[in-house]
Protein backbone atom coordinates (compact mmCIF):
# COMPACT_ATOMS: atom_id res chain seq x y z
CA UNK A 1 0.00 0.00 0.00
CA UNK A 2 1.16 4.03 -0.94
CA UNK A 3 0.35 6.83 0.42
CA UNK A 4 -1.41 7.96 -2.79
CA UNK A 5 -4.15 5.83 -1.72
CA UNK A 6 -5.61 7.70 0.92
CA UNK A 7 -6.30 10.22 -1.83
CA UNK A 8 -5.46 12.94 0.71
CA UNK A 9 -5.86 17.09 -0.79
CA UNK A 10 -2.62 17.60 -2.60
CA UNK A 11 -1.27 20.12 -0.42
CA UNK A 12 -1.26 17.73 1.85
CA UNK A 13 0.28 14.56 -0.64
CA UNK A 14 3.01 17.03 -0.97
CA UNK A 15 4.11 17.33 2.70
CA UNK A 16 4.16 14.05 2.86
CA UNK A 17 6.32 13.81 -0.09
CA UNK A 18 8.80 16.85 1.91
CA UNK A 19 8.66 14.40 4.60
CA UNK A 20 9.99 11.15 2.23
CA UNK A 21 7.86 9.16 3.69
CA UNK A 22 6.72 6.50 1.47
CA UNK A 23 5.34 2.71 2.47
CA UNK A 24 2.44 3.87 5.52
CA UNK A 25 3.36 2.00 8.91
CA UNK A 26 0.61 -0.48 9.91
CA UNK A 27 -0.94 2.22 12.35
CA UNK A 28 -1.50 4.73 9.59
CA UNK A 29 -2.65 1.82 7.16
CA UNK A 30 -5.23 0.91 9.95
CA UNK A 31 -5.96 4.24 11.42
CA UNK A 32 -6.30 6.77 8.74
CA UNK A 33 -9.37 5.09 6.80
CA UNK A 34 -11.90 5.31 9.86
CA UNK A 35 -10.36 9.05 10.64
CA UNK A 36 -10.72 10.34 7.38
CA UNK A 37 -14.58 8.95 7.35
CA UNK A 38 -15.58 11.05 10.88
CA UNK A 39 -15.32 8.11 13.09
CA UNK A 40 -14.20 8.35 16.49
CA UNK A 41 -11.37 6.02 16.61
CA UNK A 42 -9.36 4.29 19.89
CA UNK A 43 -5.40 3.31 18.53
CA UNK A 44 -3.47 1.45 20.27
CA UNK A 45 -0.18 1.37 19.50
CA UNK A 46 3.54 2.08 20.77
CA UNK A 47 5.95 5.48 20.32
CA UNK A 48 7.64 4.72 17.12
CA UNK A 49 5.10 3.07 15.02
CA UNK A 50 3.86 6.31 13.12
CA UNK A 51 0.97 7.12 14.84
CA UNK A 52 1.25 10.92 15.11
CA UNK A 53 1.29 10.81 11.16
CA UNK A 54 -1.76 8.66 11.72
CA UNK A 55 -3.91 11.35 13.30
CA UNK A 56 -2.20 14.55 11.79
CA UNK A 57 -2.69 13.83 7.77
CA UNK A 58 -6.07 12.98 7.79
CA UNK A 59 -6.81 16.28 10.29
CA UNK A 60 -4.79 18.07 8.01
CA UNK A 61 -6.70 17.22 4.85
CA UNK A 62 -10.30 17.48 6.76
CA UNK A 63 -9.03 21.54 7.72
CA UNK A 64 -8.59 22.13 3.61
CA UNK A 65 -11.86 22.70 3.49
CA UNK A 66 -13.25 25.17 6.24
CA UNK A 67 -12.79 28.29 7.56
CA UNK A 68 -9.05 29.21 8.47
CA UNK A 69 -7.98 31.29 11.49
CA UNK A 70 -9.81 29.33 14.03
CA UNK A 71 -9.09 26.71 15.89
CA UNK A 72 -10.84 23.21 14.77
CA UNK A 73 -8.25 20.89 16.22
CA UNK A 74 -7.09 20.53 19.44
CA UNK A 75 -4.19 17.63 20.23
CA UNK A 76 -3.90 17.07 24.32
CA UNK A 77 -0.21 15.26 24.96
CA UNK A 78 1.23 14.45 28.41
CA UNK A 79 4.59 15.84 27.53
CA UNK A 80 6.04 19.35 26.34
CA UNK A 81 8.74 17.53 24.28
CA UNK A 82 6.06 15.24 23.14
CA UNK A 83 3.59 18.45 22.28
CA UNK A 84 6.62 19.82 20.28
CA UNK A 85 7.48 17.19 18.36
CA UNK A 86 3.74 16.68 17.30
CA UNK A 87 4.46 20.74 16.32
CA UNK A 88 6.82 19.76 14.42
CA UNK A 89 5.87 16.82 12.44
CA UNK A 90 2.70 19.36 11.65
CA UNK A 91 5.09 22.11 10.53
CA UNK A 92 6.78 19.30 8.13
CA UNK A 93 3.46 17.64 6.84
CA UNK A 94 1.69 20.77 6.85
CA UNK A 95 4.11 22.91 4.82
CA UNK A 96 2.03 23.14 1.69
CA UNK A 97 -1.28 23.74 3.38
CA UNK A 98 -1.28 27.05 4.57
CA UNK A 99 -2.93 25.65 7.98
CA UNK A 100 -0.92 27.52 11.24
CA UNK A 101 0.20 25.13 14.10
CA UNK A 102 0.96 26.19 17.55
CA UNK A 103 2.10 24.52 20.70
CA UNK A 104 1.42 25.76 24.33
CA UNK A 105 2.72 23.93 27.48
CA UNK A 106 4.01 25.46 30.68
CA UNK A 107 7.91 26.17 31.76
CA UNK A 108 7.87 29.29 29.19
CA UNK A 109 6.25 32.78 28.69
CA UNK A 110 2.65 32.63 28.08
CA UNK A 111 1.90 35.85 25.89
CA UNK A 112 3.84 34.61 23.17
CA UNK A 113 1.27 31.75 23.38
CA UNK A 114 -1.60 34.18 23.22
CA UNK A 115 -0.85 36.41 20.86
CA UNK A 116 -0.06 33.11 18.34
CA UNK A 117 -3.26 30.98 19.44
CA UNK A 118 -5.83 33.73 18.43
CA UNK A 119 -4.99 32.83 14.83
CA UNK A 120 -3.76 29.09 15.02
CA UNK A 121 -5.68 26.39 13.46
CA UNK A 122 -4.19 23.50 14.91
CA UNK A 123 -3.44 23.79 18.78
CA UNK A 124 -1.05 20.68 20.54
CA UNK A 125 -1.18 21.37 24.36
CA UNK A 126 -0.55 19.89 27.74
CA UNK A 127 -3.14 19.89 29.78
CA UNK A 128 -2.31 22.46 32.80
CA UNK A 129 -1.15 25.31 30.59
CA UNK A 130 -4.29 24.47 28.34
CA UNK A 131 -6.40 25.13 30.91
CA UNK A 132 -4.74 28.03 32.46
CA UNK A 133 -5.67 29.36 28.56
CA UNK A 134 -9.18 28.31 28.93
CA UNK A 135 -9.21 30.04 32.28
CA UNK A 136 -7.58 33.21 31.03
CA UNK A 137 -10.30 33.13 28.13
CA UNK A 138 -7.34 33.38 25.50
CA UNK A 139 -7.81 30.53 23.52
CA UNK A 140 -10.79 30.09 21.47
CA UNK A 141 -12.62 26.20 20.81
CA UNK A 142 -16.01 26.89 20.56
CA UNK A 143 -15.06 26.07 16.36
CA UNK A 144 -13.67 22.92 17.36
CA UNK A 145 -13.79 19.90 15.33
CA UNK A 146 -11.31 17.59 16.17
CA UNK A 147 -9.91 16.22 20.17
CA UNK A 148 -6.43 13.99 20.34
CA UNK A 149 -5.54 12.58 23.38
CA UNK A 150 -2.58 11.03 22.62
CA UNK A 151 -0.31 8.95 25.14
CA UNK A 152 -3.75 8.69 26.78
CA UNK A 153 -2.17 6.09 29.47
CA UNK A 154 0.55 8.41 30.39
CA UNK A 155 -2.06 11.21 31.36
CA UNK A 156 -2.79 9.05 33.54
CA UNK A 157 0.58 8.17 34.81
CA UNK A 158 0.94 11.68 35.34
CA UNK A 159 -2.44 12.59 36.89
CA UNK A 160 -3.77 14.66 34.39
CA UNK A 161 -6.98 12.50 33.72
CA UNK A 162 -9.12 15.29 36.11
CA UNK A 163 -7.15 17.94 33.95
CA UNK A 164 -8.79 16.16 30.38
CA UNK A 165 -12.18 16.16 32.39
CA UNK A 166 -12.14 19.24 32.90
CA UNK A 167 -10.78 20.25 29.02
CA UNK A 168 -13.82 18.02 27.53
CA UNK A 169 -16.41 20.21 29.58
CA UNK A 170 -15.25 23.14 28.16
CA UNK A 171 -15.49 21.77 23.89
CA UNK A 172 -18.42 21.36 21.58
CA UNK A 173 -19.82 17.70 22.27
CA UNK A 174 -20.33 17.34 18.39
CA UNK A 175 -16.35 16.86 17.59
CA UNK A 176 -14.37 13.87 16.07
CA UNK A 177 -12.30 12.33 19.06
CA UNK A 178 -9.28 10.48 18.90
CA UNK A 179 -7.54 8.52 21.47
CA UNK A 180 -4.18 7.04 21.28
CA UNK A 181 -2.65 4.52 24.27
CA UNK A 182 0.10 2.83 23.88
CA UNK A 183 -1.68 0.36 26.59
CA UNK A 184 -5.57 0.37 27.77
CA UNK A 185 -5.83 0.34 31.30
CA UNK A 186 -9.72 0.62 33.00
CA UNK A 187 -8.98 4.46 33.67
CA UNK A 188 -8.27 5.18 30.34
CA UNK A 189 -11.14 2.53 29.26
CA UNK A 190 -13.55 4.71 31.30
CA UNK A 191 -12.29 7.69 29.87
CA UNK A 192 -12.81 6.35 25.92
CA UNK A 193 -15.92 5.13 27.17
CA UNK A 194 -16.97 9.11 28.87
CA UNK A 195 -15.65 11.08 25.08
CA UNK A 196 -15.99 8.73 22.19
CA UNK A 197 -19.19 7.48 20.41
CA UNK A 198 -18.92 3.94 19.10
CA UNK A 199 -14.98 4.27 18.15
CA UNK A 200 -13.74 2.02 15.77
CA UNK A 201 -10.16 0.42 17.44
CA UNK A 202 -7.31 -0.15 15.49
CA UNK A 203 -4.15 -2.05 17.11
CA UNK A 204 -0.84 -2.51 16.52
CA UNK A 205 0.30 -4.66 19.51
CA UNK A 206 3.85 -5.08 20.64
CA UNK A 207 3.61 -8.37 22.97
CA UNK A 208 7.09 -8.78 22.28
CA UNK A 209 10.43 -6.78 21.95
CA UNK A 210 11.49 -7.14 18.43
CA UNK A 211 13.92 -9.63 16.74
CA UNK A 212 16.46 -6.71 16.37
CA UNK A 213 16.95 -6.24 20.10
CA UNK A 214 18.99 -8.13 22.17
CA UNK A 215 18.48 -8.17 26.14
CA UNK A 216 19.62 -9.40 29.12
CA UNK A 217 19.02 -9.17 32.62
CA UNK A 218 22.12 -8.64 34.69
CA UNK A 219 20.77 -9.64 39.08
CA UNK A 220 22.98 -7.15 41.46
CA UNK A 221 22.93 -5.78 44.85
CA UNK A 222 21.04 -2.04 44.61
CA UNK A 223 24.06 -0.72 46.41
CA UNK A 224 26.32 -1.85 43.30
CA UNK A 225 24.00 -0.69 40.36
CA UNK A 226 26.21 1.90 39.71
CA UNK A 227 29.41 0.43 39.36
CA UNK A 228 27.52 -2.61 37.45
CA UNK A 229 26.36 0.10 35.06
CA UNK A 230 30.14 2.09 34.73
CA UNK A 231 31.82 -2.00 34.50
CA UNK A 232 29.11 -2.88 31.61
CA UNK A 233 29.25 1.07 29.59
CA UNK A 234 33.36 -0.59 29.46
CA UNK A 235 32.79 -4.06 28.06
CA UNK A 236 29.93 -2.73 25.52
CA UNK A 237 31.03 -1.16 21.70
CA UNK A 238 27.96 1.86 22.75
CA UNK A 239 27.40 4.90 20.46
CA UNK A 240 24.32 5.85 22.12
CA UNK A 241 22.74 4.59 25.54
CA UNK A 242 19.13 5.47 26.59
CA UNK A 243 19.72 4.69 30.49
CA UNK A 244 16.14 4.68 32.73
CA UNK A 245 15.76 5.58 36.00
CA UNK A 246 12.25 5.16 38.25
CA UNK A 247 12.90 8.53 39.61
CA UNK A 248 13.90 11.79 38.55
CA UNK A 249 16.12 12.59 41.38
CA UNK A 250 18.22 9.05 40.84
CA UNK A 251 18.29 10.43 37.20
CA UNK A 252 19.51 13.50 37.54
CA UNK A 253 22.34 12.05 40.26
CA UNK A 254 23.20 9.19 37.81
CA UNK A 255 23.87 11.78 35.32
CA UNK A 256 26.49 13.47 37.47
CA UNK A 257 27.68 10.32 38.26
CA UNK A 258 28.98 9.20 34.75
CA UNK A 259 29.43 12.68 33.85
CA UNK A 260 31.95 12.69 36.56
CA UNK A 261 33.35 9.41 35.49
CA UNK A 262 34.22 11.05 32.32
CA UNK A 263 31.06 9.94 29.83
CA UNK A 264 29.29 12.68 27.85
CA UNK A 265 26.14 12.99 29.68
CA UNK A 266 22.74 14.67 30.02
CA UNK A 267 19.97 13.92 32.31
CA UNK A 268 16.50 14.32 31.53
CA UNK A 269 13.56 14.61 34.02
CA UNK A 270 11.02 16.79 35.33
CA UNK A 271 12.85 19.64 37.22
CA UNK A 272 15.00 20.42 34.63
CA UNK A 273 13.85 23.97 32.51
CA UNK A 274 12.20 23.45 29.13
CA UNK A 275 15.58 24.85 26.99
CA UNK A 276 17.52 22.42 28.89
CA UNK A 277 15.09 19.37 28.20
CA UNK A 278 15.67 20.25 24.37
CA UNK A 279 19.14 20.82 24.77
CA UNK A 280 19.75 17.63 26.26
CA UNK A 281 17.47 15.64 23.64
CA UNK A 282 18.78 17.66 20.75
CA UNK A 283 22.33 16.59 21.89
CA UNK A 284 21.46 12.99 22.31
CA UNK A 285 20.28 13.24 19.06
CA UNK A 286 23.30 14.72 17.27
CA UNK A 287 25.63 12.56 19.27
CA UNK A 288 26.96 15.63 21.68
CA UNK A 289 25.90 13.44 24.47
CA UNK A 290 26.38 9.87 24.51
CA UNK A 291 24.68 8.65 27.35
CA UNK A 292 20.76 10.26 28.59
CA UNK A 293 19.78 9.54 31.70
CA UNK A 294 15.75 9.53 31.65
CA UNK A 295 12.41 9.03 33.55
CA UNK A 296 9.93 7.25 32.05
CA UNK A 297 7.53 10.08 32.22
CA UNK A 298 10.42 12.97 30.87
CA UNK A 299 10.88 10.31 28.01
CA UNK A 300 7.35 9.28 27.03
CA UNK A 301 6.44 9.97 23.26
CA UNK A 302 9.95 11.23 22.41
CA UNK A 303 11.30 8.78 19.27
CA UNK A 304 14.89 9.37 19.39
CA UNK A 305 16.45 7.55 15.86
CA UNK A 306 19.60 5.39 16.30
CA UNK A 307 20.03 3.98 20.28
CA UNK A 308 22.63 1.35 20.38
CA UNK A 309 22.00 0.34 23.71
CA UNK A 310 19.08 0.86 26.29
CA UNK A 311 19.61 0.39 29.94
CA UNK A 312 17.03 -0.39 32.68
CA UNK A 313 19.17 1.13 35.39
CA UNK A 314 15.49 0.36 37.50
CA UNK A 315 13.11 -2.43 36.32
CA UNK A 316 9.94 -0.27 34.94
CA UNK A 317 6.50 -1.09 36.55
CA UNK A 318 4.97 -3.37 34.12
CA UNK A 319 5.77 -5.76 31.69
CA UNK A 320 4.52 -3.87 29.08
CA UNK A 321 6.55 -0.57 30.06
CA UNK A 322 9.62 -3.29 29.57
CA UNK A 323 9.02 -4.20 25.90
CA UNK A 324 7.95 -0.64 25.30
CA UNK A 325 11.17 0.88 27.13
CA UNK A 326 13.78 -2.25 24.94
CA UNK A 327 12.10 -1.26 22.17
CA UNK A 328 13.50 2.22 21.76
CA UNK A 329 16.89 0.33 20.25
CA UNK A 330 16.87 -1.99 17.30
CA UNK A 331 14.54 0.02 15.27
CA UNK A 332 13.97 -0.21 11.60
CA UNK A 333 17.11 -2.76 9.86
CA UNK A 334 19.47 -1.79 12.98
CA UNK A 335 20.28 -3.95 16.31
CA UNK A 336 20.04 -3.00 19.73
CA UNK A 337 21.08 -4.24 23.21
CA UNK A 338 19.16 -3.72 25.99
CA UNK A 339 20.00 -4.52 29.91
CA UNK A 340 17.94 -4.24 32.56
CA UNK A 341 19.62 -4.44 36.12
CA UNK A 342 17.30 -6.10 38.42
CA UNK A 343 17.50 -7.10 42.50
CA UNK A 344 15.95 -9.46 44.45
CA UNK A 345 13.25 -6.69 45.34
CA UNK A 346 12.39 -7.40 41.46
CA UNK A 347 11.47 -11.30 41.55
CA UNK A 348 7.83 -10.57 41.36
CA UNK A 349 8.37 -8.26 37.88
CA UNK A 350 10.90 -10.52 36.70
CA UNK A 351 8.28 -13.05 36.49
CA UNK A 352 5.51 -10.90 34.78
CA UNK A 353 8.42 -10.43 32.26
CA UNK A 354 9.29 -13.78 31.64
CA UNK A 355 5.86 -14.77 31.46
CA UNK A 356 4.59 -11.81 29.11
CA UNK A 357 7.99 -12.82 26.63
CA UNK A 358 6.95 -16.53 27.22
CA UNK A 359 10.34 -17.54 28.55
CA UNK A 360 12.52 -16.71 31.02
CA UNK A 361 14.94 -13.73 29.90
CA UNK A 362 18.78 -14.69 29.65
CA UNK A 363 20.27 -13.62 33.11
CA UNK A 364 23.94 -12.90 33.00
CA UNK A 365 27.21 -11.80 35.31
CA UNK A 366 30.46 -10.15 34.60
CA UNK A 367 33.11 -12.64 35.29
CA UNK A 368 35.33 -9.81 36.49
CA UNK A 369 32.84 -7.75 38.80
CA UNK A 370 32.90 -7.88 42.36
CA UNK A 371 29.23 -8.62 43.46
CA UNK A 372 29.96 -9.18 46.98
CA UNK A 373 31.47 -5.73 47.75
CA UNK A 374 29.81 -3.80 50.79
CA UNK A 375 28.05 -0.13 50.26
CA UNK A 376 31.31 1.30 51.04
CA UNK A 377 33.56 0.27 48.61
CA UNK A 378 30.16 0.67 45.94
CA UNK A 379 30.52 4.78 47.15
CA UNK A 380 33.97 4.44 46.30
CA UNK A 381 34.06 3.04 43.36
CA UNK A 382 30.91 5.56 42.03
CA UNK A 383 33.82 8.33 42.39
CA UNK A 384 36.75 6.59 41.14
CA UNK A 385 35.77 4.65 38.20
CA UNK A 386 36.57 5.64 34.40
CA UNK A 387 35.69 4.97 31.14
CA UNK A 388 38.07 3.44 28.35
CA UNK A 389 38.85 6.15 25.97
CA UNK A 390 36.60 6.97 23.60
CA UNK A 391 36.78 5.97 19.71
CA UNK A 392 37.14 9.16 17.68
CA UNK A 393 37.76 7.22 14.37
CA UNK A 394 34.64 6.72 12.52
CA UNK A 395 34.20 9.42 10.32
CA UNK A 396 30.46 10.37 10.19
CA UNK A 397 29.61 7.96 13.40
CA UNK A 398 28.53 8.86 17.37
CA UNK A 399 31.93 8.30 18.44
CA UNK A 400 31.90 4.43 20.51
CA UNK A 401 32.52 4.04 24.02
CA UNK A 402 35.50 1.62 23.36
CA UNK A 403 35.51 -1.91 25.83
CA UNK A 404 39.19 -3.51 25.99
CA UNK A 405 39.79 -6.99 24.71
CA UNK A 406 40.26 -8.42 28.05
CA UNK A 407 37.02 -7.41 29.20
CA UNK A 408 35.50 -7.97 26.00
CA UNK A 409 36.55 -11.41 26.06
CA UNK A 410 35.63 -11.92 29.84
CA UNK A 411 31.81 -11.13 29.35
CA UNK A 412 30.95 -12.16 26.02
CA UNK A 413 28.86 -8.99 24.55
CA UNK A 414 28.75 -8.02 21.61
Amino acid sequence: MIFSSFKFNPFVAAGITTAGYTDPTPIQIQAIPPIMAGNDVVGLAQTGTGKTAAFVLPILHRLMAGKRGVTRALIVAPTRELAEQIHDAIVVLGKKTGLRSMSIYGGVAIGPQIKSGKKADIIVACPGRLLDHINRRTVDLSALEVLVLDEADHMFDMGFLPDIRRILKQIPAKRQTLLFSATMPPEIRRLANESLTDPVTVQVGITAPAETVSHALYPVAQHLKTPLLLKLLQHTRATSVLVFTRTKHRAKRLGEQLSRAGYKTASLQGNLSQNRRQDAINGFRDGTYQILVATDIAARGIDIANVSHVINYDIPNTADAYIHRIGRTGRATCTGDAFTLITTDDAQMVRAIDRVIGSPVERRTLSDFNYTAPCAKADRTDRSESPRPINRNHAGRKPAIRRPASAARASGMA
